[in-house]
């Protein structure tokens, strides 16, 4: 199949509406764009939307219209003051420099999930306190390595425990928080949300 190749680089957009929605289109984000106070409706796969290294989103904001997974390349992009809706799995955010040479510019601060549905994705780098992260049903488990033994010290629910809890040691340094959408955990892992909920609740390093 060939794909149109739309590029946005080397310019400063602001204020503008910008639908990223044909399925037959290549989307480029970067290099040196800057993208300012805009929304941006993203509606197809993670490989359609390619985002490079000095990509940067301030106070933009995300509707997410397709559910978005396994998308790596927002740890290209410096994103501050932007907001989230709807659903992404598999993603990471944050400042991974370990993921890619290209990725020694990615941050995220003062961003806003509490409108998106996450599952699997992952926060890098060291402002995750300034992040406003979704509540319940999601649910995050803050600085997931550090406190990995101390989360499998108790029993978790169908196979969460063993797929997820004794596997969060293994995750990179550079994860700061981890979430999880209980009611798809609860479907892959054989399990409820209440069932989950109930352990969640033990801990002060998981926010729900």
């Amino acid at each position: 199949m060939l794909y149109d190749k739309v590029f946005y680089e080397d310019q400063e957009i602001e204020n503008e509406r910008l639908e990223l929605t044909d399925k037959g289109a290549l989307y480029f984000l970067g290099a040196n764009v800057t993208f300012k106070k805009c929304t941006l409706v993203l509606k197809v796969s993670a490989r359609n939307l390619l985002i490079d290294e000095g990509t940067r989103f301030i106070d933009c904001t995300f509707e997410v219209k397709q559910e978005l997974k396994n998308h790596q390349q927002w740890v290209f992009a410096s994103l501050k003051g932007c907001r989230f809706k709807g659903r992404l799995s598999g993603c990471d955010f944050g400042y991974w420099p370990d993921y890619s040479d290209r990725a020694e510019h990615g941050s995220i601060e003062d961003c806003d999930f509490t409108e998106a549905r996450l599952d699997g994705c992952r926060f890098h780098g060291g402002h995750t306190d300034t992040l406003r992260l979704p509540r319940w049903p999601c649910f995050t488990f803050l600085d997931p390595v550090g406190r990995a033994l101390e989360l499998r010290g108790v029993k978790w629910p169908g196979s969460f425990g063993e797929i997820v809890v004794d596997n969060l040691h293994t995750h990179p340094s550079s994860t700061q928080a981890l979430t999880y959408d209980a009611s798809a955990a609860a479907r892959r892992f054989e399990t409820t949300p209440e069932e989950l909920r109930a352990v969640i609740e033990k801990f002060d390093c998981i926010v729900s």
